[in-house]
């Protein structure tokens, strides 16, 4: 008997976990929910505003954790607005029955992190944010908390997505370099320490926008509208002669890369923070790097990073070519048949600087 690969599940085997009852769902979940190495989460339909963030904790139920912290509920299923700055759990429509040999890791989508609205799944028995133990029988919950914008959701929507794994199949560097030189991950030298390092990019060609700051003071968005708000009602544009910005305290940020980068068929990657010693700020991980991320023959030929960037306690100058971030690559345990950016809605294919996906065209 065959032992099964380590590695991320491809969508093709995250159907058959639905099938088999893995992954089971009240109403039952929609093809577009699959995604080649994830699927996405739904919001169910109400949401408990919650004094602080917290985890279930060993042997405790988030049910009863809710019935210690709930300040109110709020009903979904008519819409409703999330105000910024509050926390709010609420329960997912997908639970899991993960046979012992499968865990999980839940991040927040793309659209999601370049909102500012801080998305993070929640187990019975967790003591992690986003992770889920090998062989866990139980409810999923996303906590949520809008940073920034106060957002309009309902029932159905999809904030966070969740990816399946069995065992280590994240790739050394040797690994990690012997895959660069076979299929290059990003054009020109590679930095590899621990993941494949990324730079943020100040001096973007025949412009001195070099990315976004969010407005302190701004009206609702509703995640449902799509290319609908002006970004200058909620943005200010961030502008760089020199190749240096000065990142404010306490201020939420969209920069871009100056790596394209490529994810193979055969692998996924999962954007980290580098070094907390490297300044007081935060790039902030939100979404997974599916494969065929910027991969020529999905449609891409390399693509920039997005930067979801807030800085601490003290200002702090960021400078051109400085390395803010690592990617993980994970090896797929088979090929998806589903590449990102192929038949696909792929937002951010072949991406530069950009907004979430709610906003008019603002690009560079």
């Amino acid at each position: 008997m065959n032992t099964p690969a380590h590695g991320v599940i491809p969508n093709q085997h995250i159907t058959s976990m639905i099938v088999q009852g893995a992954i089971n769902a009240t109403p039952m979940i929609i093809p577009e929910q699959i995604q080649p190495a994830s699927l996405d989460l739904r919001l169910g339909n109400v949401a408990y505003r919650v004094r602080a963030s917290f985890l279930a904790g060993k042997g405790a139920k988030v049910a009863d954790r809710l019935a210690e912290f709930e300040m109110h509920r709020v009903d979904l299923t008519g819409g409703a607005v999330l105000e910024k700055g509050c926390v709010y759990v609420v329960p997912l429509m997908e639970s899991l029955a993960l046979p012992d040999d499968l865990s999980a890791v839940a991040n927040a989508k793309s659209s999601t992190g370049r909102l500012d609205l801080l998305t993070r799944t929640i187990t019975d028995g967790g003591t992690e944010f986003d992770r889920v133990a090998p062989g866990y029988h139980g409810p999923l919950y996303a906590e949520i908390c809008p940073r920034s914008f106060s957002v309009l959701v309902r029932p159905g929507m999809r904030l966070n997505q969740i990816r399946f794994g069995r065992g280590d199949a994240m790739l050394t560097d040797d690994a990690l370099r012997t895959l660069h030189a076979d299929t290059p991950l990003v054009d020109g030298d590679a930095v590899i320490d621990e993941g494949l390092g990324f730079s943020v990019d100040l001096k973007l060609p025949d412009t001195t926008l070099v990315g976004y700051r969010a407005k302190p003071h701004t009206g609702v968005i509703d995640l449902d509208n799509i290319g609908h708000y002006d970004p200058s009602e909620y943005w200010e544009e961030v502008h760089s002669s020199n190749g240096q910005i000065i990142l404010d305290p306490g201020a939420f940020y969209i920069l871009v890369s100056r790596e394209a980068v490529t994810i193979p068929p055969q692998y996924a990657a999962e954007m980290a923070p580098y070094l907390a010693m490297v300044g007081e700020f935060r790039v902030h991980y939100a979404g997974f790097f599916d494969p065929g991320f910027g991969y020529a023959d999905a449609g891409g030929a390399g693509s920039r990073g997005v930067l979801e960037v807030r800085c601490h306690e003290a200002p702090f100058v960021l400078e051109h070519g400085q390395v803010v971030g690592r990617l993980v690559y994970e090896r797929m345990t088979e090929i998806p048949t589903q590449l990102y950016g192929v038949g696909i809605a792929s937002n951010y294919q072949g991406q530069g600087l950009k907004l979430s996906k709610h906003f008019k065209s603002a690009t560079a």
